[in-house]
């Protein structure tokens, strides 16, 4: 007899809409050590300090003041360019 286990999914909590939902669901963006620069972690296991967002326009628009303060750093705004990129990717 096979003992069943049910695994929580890990949750996050959005930085724009303040909403937890399934870490697999949403958008991670990472500061990277040693000031190397803040990018889109889309495997969710980069070291550096992260942050999430849902995949929404409406989030991200939310988000924008909330990430630098959360990821201590200027984000620069090719990383909100290519974060619109991965939103509207996600909607199709």
């Amino acid at each position: 007899m096979q003992n069943s286990v049910n695994k929580k999914m890990p949750e996050r909590k959005c930085i724009g809409c303040s909403e937890k939902k399934a870490k697999k669901d949403m958008i991670r963006i990472v500061r990277l050590p040693d000031e190397k620069g803040v990018e889109i972690d889309r495997t969710g296991k980069k070291s550096g300090r992260g942050a999430y967002i849902c995949p929404s326009a409406s989030c991200l628009k939310k988000a924008r003041k909330r990430l630098e303060m959360h990821l201590e750093c200027k984000i620069p705004e090719e990383v909100f360019q290519n974060l619109e990129v991965e939103i509207e990717r996600n909607s199709l």
